[in-house]
């Protein structure tokens, strides 16, 4: 009797095997990803990874979704970063500085002034570099798998009083991202660089602890720095900064090879329409700052070219066969 006890519940078991493993490997299959933004709802950014999500819903038949997260509700872009590499954020639209520090070919696209405008920096992330760049990040130990570009647009100054020459920015505290070569940017180009957090620019401006900052028009307007008494849109368009989509290892070893195929197209679709929607968003942010007041200054940027000639040397030493590359892009 013991002996068939044992037999009955070894068949037993096999059964059940064969009845719950099909809905474990199901259950673990089906997944909404998360995925986070610093930027609002509306943005760009924002609703091409929307987008994407649609499509990735459509094509696995309700497997795969994702779920948006904007306007900074999970954290400061640092804080998101690292809950994107240990797997806790799944999908992350994310600025290049803090890359890096891993991939240090990746600063070459902070430096002022590297690509001719706008137009010369799309075909640069579109063709090979930009391929290699996302193929290195994804290969690197940042713990994060790029998929695609996103357009960061162009930076350009914005301050209470009008800057029509680098002279014009003597002893004036600028806002910039934090980062040493942004700081020397400015400096470089006759202002005096502050490092601040995003989040306390409105604050600075307003107390006078910076007399002006520099973003691109979208985020100009969207932030309500024009508010502050930032009038003046200086269209120096010194730094030309595309940013990453990116997925984190830790949820993308959990996807089948054909679902990391659909990933990087559908990356790449969001790339391109996010593109389109940023043009549209700029066109549109522009028209609403000059309604506020915003005075839009055009400059011969050659006077802030040549005076930021030092800060390229100094960090694009060790990147000179690649800034040639870049250059040649036609």
């Amino acid at each position: 009797m013991s002996f068939r006890r044992s037999l009955l519940t070894v068949c037993a078991t096999a059964v059940a095997s064969m009845v719950f493993l099909p809905h474990a490997a199901l259950a673990q299959s089906s997944m909404v990803l998360k995925a986070a933004d610093v930027h609002p709802a509306g943005y760009p950014n924002v609703v091409a990874v929307e987008n994407m999500g649609k499509k990735l819903d459509a094509a696995t038949k309700g497997r795969l979704k994702i779920q948006t997260f904007p306007g900074g509700v999970l954290g400061g872009e640092k804080e998101m970063i690292e809950q994107t590499q240990v797997g806790a954020i799944n999908i992350l639209r994310t600025s290049l500085g803090p890359i890096g520090t891993v991939v240090p070919e990746v600063n070459v696209f902070n430096m002022p002034f590297v690509f001719r405008n706008q137009e010369h920096m799309r075909a640069v992330i579109d063709g090979p570099i930009g391929d290699e760049l996302l193929a290195k990040i994804s290969a690197s130990p940042a713990k994060l798998v790029a998929i695609g570009w996103m357009d960061g647009g162009s930076r350009s100054l914005y301050t209470k009083k009008p800057v029509r020459t680098p002279a014009d920015l003597k002893g004036q505290k600028i806002r910039m991202m934090g980062n040493p070569l942004f700081v020397d940017t400015m400096n470089a180009m006759g202002g005096n660089g502050i490092s601040m957090g995003y989040g306390e620019v409105f604050t600075a401006l307003q107390t006078g602890v910076v007399d002006g900052a520099e973003n691109n028009a979208p985020s100009f307007f969207t932030s309500n720095h024009f508010s502050t008494g930032a009038k003046y849109y200086t269209q120096t368009n010194h730094l030309i900064i595309p940013e990453l989509l990116v997925v984190s290892k830790a949820t993308w070893d959990k996807l089948s090879k054909e679902d990391q195929a659909l990933m990087k197209k559908l990356g790449r679709e969001a790339q391109m329409e996010q593109r389109a929607l940023w043009d549209k968003s700029v066109e549109d942010y522009t028209a609403k700052l000059k309604m506020a007041g915003v005075e839009f200054i055009n400059v011969d940027n050659k006077a802030f070219y040549d005076a930021t000639a030092t800060v390229r040397a100094k960090y694009g030493s060790n990147y000179t066969d690649l800034m040639k590359r870049i250059e040649a892009v036609k």
